[in-house]
């Protein structure tokens, strides 16, 4: 268990650090409130000792702005004599309990071995919740690979908490749906779940969709009009393609997420709100940071849970059911029956896929509507090429650059070789150790049997 302590005195900083360190939980002591928020923002932490009465920031407003920041830890506030009234307010707000000083060295460390069997008894039942959640999302995401079984075990831990989750992955990969799959887990599931792409509002309209504004806020304000935060009080909101957000507006984001308030354009004063943020993106962040394009403390406090959806080439074992899911919602539409022959599965699962699970659910959708018996055979998917790159009928290059020409200049392609060529190297390292050699590439058994096959090295 990691324990933050919080208190503007040395002495009893450094008394309650030796207390707790020699009753085996890891302690760290901060005397400045605001240095500790943004420690607490940053790192994980189980259970805070805080000080009801500190200069700058008191016990509780550091209680309100950790909650509103999304922390979960469990808060024992310290109270001197004069501080119980604060104390006491600080436990109607969620703090867990309090200690009055001076106090007893058995009394503290039984109030914080109490706390430390609810957290236990609360991962338990997070734990459970996590078992059930992928039978309450199953509508929503397939998962039958074991990354992604893992992703969503993840998914049922972090929804039942209002922490900000980063999703990242490939276009395509289902980044909304995810962040869906944590609105309907959460205790938030009855609220509004609303979406909103960064990149697709200009900028100059963006702040107004975000925030609100009011009457005469700018040239065309002829009425006040409340934002999408306000309007998503209560419930979540996911604010897809976050990398290219205008830097202006990353500042008044960070402010959102730290201070629970946001304001609207043209307003002077600010209005509480209770929305838990998912952000999501396709680029990678750090090289926007590094170029100055995104703020790195938005992007740390975004980053509390991350989540990676993995591509749909890496996980060949989702495809096959992908393609039932959504051959059945076809057929709903349609009104028809949809079904997929052998030999057409085994050409959609052995396919690249660059589009992720969108370009699969279209090509599903459009073989769907153009066949006329609604039994999907390969040649019903002119755009699922073989992967072995041995020419089709498709106008694809032999993988050796001797096809049409073009082969030498064609990225994937390119990639294909360079694929191939590193699982060779990998096996040959491993003495053709198969299992040794997926632990090598970091990728899992049945991903490199089915490398094996696709580049006939089987």
């Amino acid at each position: 268990m990691r324990i933050l302590i919080v208190d503007d005195e040395a002495a009893l900083r450094r008394s309650l650090e030796l207390l707790l360190t020699d009753a085996g939980y890891a302690v760290e002591a901060e005397g400045d409130p605001e240095h500790a928020l943004q420690r607490a923002a940053t790192e994980a932490f189980d259970l805070i000792l805080c000080d009801v009465r500190m200069p700058g920031v008191d016990g509780l407003t550091f209680l309100r702005r950790y909650r509103a920041a999304g922390g979960d830890a469990l808060l024992i506030m310290m109270s001197a004599y004069g501080g119980e009234d604060a104390a006491l307010e600080a436990m109607r707000e969620g703090a867990y309990d309090y200690l009055h000083k001076p106090f007893r060295a058995d009394e503290v460390t039984l109030t914080v071995r109490k706390a430390e069997e609810r957290e236990r008894l609360r991962h338990e039942v997070e734990t459970l919740r996590a078992s059930l959640g992928a039978e309450q999302v199953r509508d929503l995401v397939v998962a039958e690979s074991r990354s992604m079984r893992h992703l969503l075990d993840l998914v049922g831990r972090v929804a039942a908490h209002g922490t900000t989750v980063l999703l990242t992955g490939e276009s395509g990969t289902g980044k909304e749906v995810m962040a869906r799959a944590v609105h309907r887990l959460s205790p938030r599931r009855e609220a509004p779940f609303t979406a909103i792409n960064c990149a697709a509002i200009p900028e100059q309209l963006l702040e107004s969709e975000l925030f609100g504004h009011v009457r005469g806020a700018f040239t065309g304000a002829s009425a006040e009009r409340i934002g999408i935060f306000e309007a998503t009080h209560g419930g979540t909101l996911l604010l897809d393609e976050i990398g290219d957000l205008p830097l202006g507006l990353q500042a008044k984001l960070l402010r959102v997420l730290e201070e629970g308030e946001i304001r609207r354009l043209g307003a002077r004063d600010g209005r509480k709100i209770d929305v838990r943020v998912i952000a999501a993106t396709a680029k990678p962040l750090d090289r926007a940071i590094e170029a100055g394009e995104f703020r790195e403390d938005l992007y740390y406090r975004l980053n509390v849970v991350h989540l990676h959806i993995p591509p749909l080439r890496e996980r060949p074992e989702d495809v096959a059911a992908l393609v039932t899911h959504f051959a059945r919602q076809t057929a709903q539409r349609l009104g028809r029956t949809v079904s997929i022959t052998p030999r057409a599965l085994v050409m959609l699962t052995e396919h690249s896929w660059p589009g992720n699970i969108r370009e699969l659910r279209n090509s599903v959708e459009r073989a769907a509507v153009l066949s006329s018996t609604g039994r999907l055979d390969v040649s019903d998917f002119p755009l699922a090429p073989a992967r072995n790159g041995n020419g089709n009928g498709n106008g694809h290059a032999n993988g050796n650059g001797n096809g049409n020409g073009h082969a030498a200049y064609e990225l994937k392609v390119q990639v294909e070789q360079l694929e191939r060529a590193t699982i060779v190297r990998a096996l040959d390292a491993t003495k053709g150790s198969r299992r040794d050699a997926a632990q090598l590439l970091g990728v899992s058994l049945r991903t490199l049997f089915y490398k094996l096959r696709r580049y006939q090295l089987d």
